[in-house]
């Protein structure tokens, strides 16, 4: 425990962060593999390939608003529990984690249930036809089995990072995702599953990383630790864990939102192949949030805790090196999504007319992207000192108050150009709002005596 706190609140904040975030972006890169393998697997399936990816893309909807209630719970716990750990309030942070703990068994089973039996008026809703529903069917009756082993891996992860412990939490992810990329071709290919294959393995692989990281979290080796006697729905401690959640929540929750009005959208002004080619650029997008998301989680341990010790050089310093980093990496891979369009598309697909439509869609859809380093990084440091109503602001901001409208509006007037154009658009826009936000309230947020008023 004192190695820990001491390396948080003395080491280089530079080595610092870096030791936390490259294991956490190296376990965020396999997630993304965990999260994109299936529908480059099912891509490819021989005959039916497109359709069974544009089947896999109406669930994406359900499939991340289950991992937000996990962001609800994990990303609102994780840095009140490491800002009581850095107050030195140890007990404080094991009564968040067993709040936490209890309330995401109690959301898994709400959440299986009632998909359970919504599952098909859902998926036609969210863009199935006809041809895809099967597929999309396939798929979610076996994931929502797996929905307690998601809502466990993805929320309780947070815990293990939030104690410094980076490593293990990439563990944590390795082995899932090692799991899944094993298990697909097997499921799908070698037994003939098809798109219920991707599902067993995906179910699998979940139980795996829940089972590691509750493990973990209730040996002696973990400082905040899960422990009996505060395994309860503590009502105050969860008030805390939503109001401070809720900003990822809806960062996620809204990414569902948005998934639904563009397959909605592509598949009224285009069709079958448009939604699969939305399924891909979804996955695109994630390989530009989710390593961006691993540099955050680096960071945020770090900020958070000396937040809580009211070492606020030591904050800004570490919010500028993340700013960096953010940047760099969403200009650079932006970029090669913009030049080789062609190479992304195809590893999820060698059909022709997916491929055409795709190119010229992906060059449009991730101008934006650019610059969403800035967004990542203050929205994150917001979260990470407790700025509850401004994360949730932020969080709103750029995908439904700015995307949502337009992506609603535009098509009406410019097809699916117009859908397409909604997200650069909507992304410049709340990259600067953002910007301007974070310059104006940081001088009073980083304040001691402010900080001292509004921990806990």
């Amino acid at each position: 425990m004192d190695n820990n706190s001491t390396e948080l609140a003395q080491a280089p904040i530079k080595k610092l962060l870096f030791k936390l975030a490259l294991p956490t972006v190296f376990a965020q890169l396999i997630n993304l593999l965990y999260n994109i393998v299936d529908r480059m697997y099912v891509g490819h399936i021989e005959g039916v390939g497109s359709m069974a990816l544009a089947g896999l893309g109406v669930c994406f909807p359900i499939i991340i608003l289950i991992s937000a209630f996990a962001a609800l719970v994990g990303m609102g716990g994780a840095p009140r529990a490491s800002m009581a750990y850095g107050a030195g309030d140890i007990k404080g942070a094991r009564k968040v984690l067993g709040a936490a703990t209890a309330f995401l068994i109690v959301i898994s089973i709400v959440l299986t249930g009632t998909f359970w039996f919504t599952m098909e008026p859902i998926l036609m809703m969210f863009g199935a036809s006809e041809t895809t529903l099967p597929f999309g069917l396939s798929y979610l009756r076996i994931y929502l089995l797996g929905t307690m082993a998601v809502q466990l891996a993805l929320g309780l992860n947070q815990f293990i990072s939030a104690q410094g412990f980076a490593t293990k939490s990439m563990i944590a992810v390795l082995i899932g995702a090692v799991t899944n990329i094993v298990l697909d071709p097997i499921m799908i290919f070698v037994f003939d599953m098809g798109v219920a294959g991707a599902a067993v393995a995906t179910v699998i692989s979940q139980i795996i990383s829940a089972v590691y990281i509750v493990s973990f979290l209730c040996s002696k080796k973990a400082i905040i630790k899960i422990e009996r006697k505060y395994l309860r729905l503590d009502i105050p401690v969860l008030k805390n864990i939503i109001m401070l959640g809720i900003g990822p929540f809806i960062m996620q929750s809204t990414e569902c939102l948005i998934q639904l009005v563009f397959n909605i959208g592509m598949k009224n002004y285009g069709g079958d192949y448009y939604v699969s080619v939305m399924a891909i650029l979804f996955s695109l997008n994630q390989v530009m949030f989710l390593p961006m998301q691993g540099i955050s989680m680096g960071g945020v341990p770090i900020i958070s805790y000396n937040y809580g010790a009211g070492n606020m050089d030591r904050v800004k310093e570490a919010f500028k090196l993340m700013l960096k980093v953010s940047l760099i990496y969403s200009a650079v891979f932006t970029s090669l999504f913009l030049i080789a369009p062609k190479v992304f598309i195809m590893l999820f697909s060698t059909d022709p007319e997916v491929i055409r439509i795709g190119a010229g869609a992906m060059r449009v859809y991730m101008f934006g992207f650019i610059f969403m380093g800035i967004q990542i990084a203050c929205q994150q440091t917001f979260l990470a000192v407790g700025q509850s109503k401004i994360s949730v602001f932020l969080a709103l901001l750029r995908k439904v108050i700015l995307l949502t409208p337009l992506a609603l509006i535009m098509p009406k007037f410019f097809g699916v150009s117009g859908l397409l154009f909604s997200e650069p658009i909507s992304d410049i826009l709340a990259i600067t709002i953002t910007a301007i936000t974070f310059a104006l309230s940081s001088k009073k947020i980083f304040d001691p005596e402010y900080a001292k008023k509004h921990i806990g």
